[in-house]
């Protein structure tokens, strides 16, 4: 078997309308470092050594304008899924901001292979998880 081409992922894309409310949750609630805002077009975050970006779908199903980037159209209807990296000492510490900002977590458990996860909804309605990288055999 070969090594994989790839060395991870460097970013992950989430669609949300109401860009405002994505930035409040994402910076003011579980803490991420903003790079940049496009007015009502995207927001990005840093996460760790990754990305993540949150794109208006209505904004980016629209072809670039001339002269900007050629980043293809793109997006998606529905809610979509992303899973943050975290240790399991700061797990406590991100539930209380998370239920101190009316967020429900859904689901907190130990994997059978080992490791906990939480999922929890942002407010265009990601299904959102914080999860140990020992879920996937990752220390």
């Amino acid at each position: 078997m070969s090594a994989a081409a790839v060395e991870g992922i460097l970013e992950t894309a989430l669609y949300a309308r109401a860009l405002d409310a994505a930035e409040r949750f994402y910076h003011d609630i579980l803490g991420l470092n903003i790079i940049t805002r496009v007015k009502d077009r995207h927001v990005f975050f840093r996460c760790g050594a990754g990305v993540l970006l949150v794109f208006n779908p209505d904004e980016t199903v629209k072809p670039a304008a001339p002269g900007a980037l050629p980043v293809p159209a793109h997006g998606t209807t529905g809610a979509g899924h992303a899973c943050f990296r975290l240790a399991r000492e700061k797990f406590d510490g991100v539930i209380t901001r998370l239920t101190a900002a009316g967020i429900a977590i859904e689901a907190d458990f130990e994997w059978p292979m080992g490791g906990r996860s939480i999922y929890f909804r942002d407010p265009a309605g990601n299904s959102l998880e914080c999860a140990e990288p020992r879920i996937w055999g990752i220390e």
